[in-house]
């Protein structure tokens, strides 16, 4: 089985473990008409939604004369009008989320990627649109979209750290941003910032290994990133511990605080938790209820 193939059936499999999430619209401006699970209210649209007594307003035109025969009361036929939620995507292709402590963890990327495959085939199942951010892949549904999808997040960078992908979002629609977010901050501020000023809300899911935690080095240790860019040796690695754990909390206070300040949602996830507790908080997340 490919790569791909394999991906996508893992995700698959994730995403079968919940209901089809609909997103709830935050705007109408910019939505497109659902499938038939999307959410129903009345308004435009082709199909029949329900019959309602005549009130004040109504044109007689809209009277529905065949169900009104069958009583004293006047009746209006009224069709549903489905609306859509376009999600965008940006999964860190950056060589960093190739991290693994151990050889029966998963990579920061694997976790990354199968989080954002369910989440999306979660979406489509319900009718929405999902794409990536940027001009590669606009969100569409169907499965098709869901395979693009696997390809576009199979691929790998090669540098250590990538910096969000904050192009050609569409206004009010709503995104899902996967990264260790270790990397230069400003790059997250600025795409949050410019999501924000379109009126996009979204999730933040932040994936740590479990030893990026916990520090457990001692002695004699060389640091070295996955790209083999940067290496730092050290005869005193537990003397480092302490300054790296307040450097981890300050980032993590960071991004906490630029999402509420730009009204996303902040998560952060290891690698030895089940893909299923990340899943389903970026499912509540993203429909709008509390983290």
């Amino acid at each position: 089985m490919s790569s791909v193939a394999h991906l996508r059936t893992r995700a698959q499999t994730e995403a079968g473990r919940f209901p089809a999430l609909l997103a709830r619209a935050e705007h109408l401006a910019g939505t497109v008409l659902l499938g038939e699970h999307g959410r129903r209210r009345a308004g435009l649209g082709d199909d029949f939604w329900q019959y309602r007594p005549l009130r004040a307003g109504d044109s007689y035109r809209q009277i529905d004369w065949r169900r009104s025969a069958r009583g004293d009361e006047q009746f209006v036929r009224e069709r549903e009008w489905q609306i859509a939620q376009s999600v965008q995507m940006w999964v860190d292709p950056g060589a960093s989320l190739r991290f693994s402590s151990h050889k029966e963890l998963p990579t920061k990327a694997d976790r990354a990627r199968l989080v954002a495959l369910a989440t999306a085939i979660l979406l489509i199942r319900g009718g929405e649109r999902v794409g990536l951010t940027g001009w590669a892949l606009p969100p569409r549904r169907g499965d098709t979209q869901t395979l693009r999808l696997a390809e576009y997040f199979s691929e790998e960078g090669q540098d250590d750290y990538a910096e969000p992908e904050a192009r050609g979002m569409l206004p009010h629609a709503k995104a899902l941003f996967v990264s260790d977010f270790l990397s230069d901050f400003e790059a997250v501020e600025a795409a949050l910032t410019k999501a924000a000023d379109r009126g996009v809300r979204g999730v933040l899911l932040q994936v740590l290994d479990p030893s990026e935690e916990a520090f457990p080095f001692h002695g004699r240790t060389i640091f070295e990133s996955v790209g083999r860019t940067v290496a730092y040796e050290t005869l005193k690695a537990a003397d480092l511990r302490e300054p790296y754990l307040d450097r981890l909390a300050e980032r993590k206070s960071r991004l906490d605080a630029i999402c509420r300040l730009t009204g996303w949602q902040y998560f952060t996830h290891h690698t030895d938790q089940s893909a299923q507790s990340a899943l389903l908080w970026v499912y509540r997340a993203l429909d709008g209820s509390p983290g």
